[in-house]
């Protein structure tokens, strides 16, 4: 009868990392490909005030977006300190809501443009005086789908 004889205990095998290169690149352009980038530099602070219930937009492709507070440090000896209107990237005044709305409404397929929602993102410490006339001029021109960008609000138990 032959005896089998072990040779010593060898270990476990390594691991075979060819493919790692090929799966950390399928991962890198997933992310890429599925993350969306800001499309506006925000000029304004805004320091959203806490909300009492939230509601998600189901669809942020269809919302455009009004950023109203203090201009940023690097933007306050230009424009000054009290609140501005920031649409996409530049200061506007009330007036220009109307042409804002009618090219974001443009930029939208026919079928989309009446579920266009406007998102007002506003800081807290921003007068009421001015977000009333932003409303009125929504008014006007027939953005009437409005809500309001509010932070979750912190509960302790």
């Amino acid at each position: 009868m032959a005896k089998f004889i072990k040779k010593g205990d060898k270990g476990t095998p390594g691991i075979n990392t060819a493919s790692l290169p090929d799966i950390v690149f399928m991962i890198l352009m997933f992310f890429m490909v599925s993350t969306s980038m800001r499309q506006t530099d925000r000029m304004v602070n805004v320091k959203l005030p806490e909300a009492t219930e939230i509601v998600r937009l189901e669809r942020k492709d269809l919302s455009c977006y009004i950023f109203i507070g203090t201009p940023s440090l690097q933007y306050q000896k230009e424009f000054g300190t009290d609140s501005r209107i920031q649409l996409n990237d530049s200061f506007r005044n009330t007036s220009d809501i109307r042409d804002f709305i009618a090219a974001e409404r443009e930029s939208l397929d026919e079928v989309d443009r009446e579920f266009m929602t406007v998102s007002l993102k506003i800081d807290e410490n921003t007068r009421m005086g001015i977000v009333t006339d932003v409303k009125q001029e929504l008014r006007r021109c027939s953005a009437l789908k409005i809500m309001y960008a509010a932070r979750k609000a912190v509960t302790h138990n």
